[in-house]
């Protein structure tokens, strides 16, 4: 039987259109290549130092296709996008997702030293907004996330690359926090409280001790327990601070 023209003509339509089509492995090589592609773009622009223009392709990438033989690298790469264009909130939600779904990947210590890297850099762009000087009298949340994040390099990734610059770093971060303790003890004893001056040196000391604060700790604390009237506490205080820094002044 004759199909009507009509109808031949639709036949053969079809005939050609499926003909034509792309099959499912051929739409799958033809996306991998488009990220691939896409992807080496970004790469290039990281290595030219255009990193906002690669977070944005990155940024595409990892919305578009967040799954393929690419898609952790994106991700790893976006990261460190973020974190050299300041955009440390993505660059932290980036990072947390990465952790969150992918715990036991290879570069995971990587991830971490981003993460504390990232929180360094948050801090010293809040130091910035207060007109750009160090401040230690302000929240050191950031501080303190950055100290962990290094110490889990240090602790469960001892043999990692990332773990002699993360060790370095966390002597400063320590250093920072105890001069940033201290300040809000000195605050402290500008208004005569001097309990809560004291038991803020005290944490110096017996927390940070590996720190250069320490005999400024001893300071304070001698100070708060002397117009405490905390005799025994004074004492012991002044023998520790006339032992370990004869030179003192207030101990001479």
């Amino acid at each position: 039987m004759k199909l009507k023209p009509t109808l031949l003509a639709t036949s053969l339509a079809f005939t050609i259109l499926s003909g034509c089509s792309n099959t499912p492995d051929e739409i799958v090589v033809a996306e991998q290549s488009e990220v691939e592609a896409r992807y080496l773009e970004a790469k290039d622009l990281l290595a030219q130092g255009n990193y906002v223009r690669a977070a944005e392709i990155l940024s595409a990438l990892d919305a578009s296709f967040p799954f393929g033989p690419y898609s952790h690298q994106i991700q790893l790469d976006l990261i460190y996008s973020y974190y050299k264009t300041d955009n440390t909130s993505q660059a932290l939600a980036s990072i947390d997702r990465f952790l969150k779904l992918n715990p036991t990947h290879p570069d995971i210590d990587y991830v971490y030293y981003m993460r504390g890297l990232t929180n360094m850099k948050a801090a010293r762009n809040a130091l910035q907004e207060m007109a750009g000087i160090d401040r230690f009298d302000r929240d050191i949340t950031e501080h303190r996330n950055a100290f962990n994040d290094f110490n889990t390099i240090i602790n469960q990734y001892p043999q990692s690359k990332y773990a002699k610059d993360a060790r370095q770093r966390m002597v400063y971060i320590k250093d920072f926090i105890a001069h940033s303790e201290l300040a809000v003890a000195e605050y402290y004893m500008r208004r005569g409280a001097y309990v809560a001056a004291a038991n803020r040196a005290k944490y110096v000391l017996e927390h940070l001790g590996d720190t250069g604060q320490v005999e400024r700790a001893l300071e304070m604390m001698l100070v708060s327990y002397r117009e405490l009237e905390l005799t025994d506490l004074y004492e012991n205080t002044y023998q520790v601070l006339k032992l370990n820094y004869p030179e003192n002044a207030l101990v001479n």
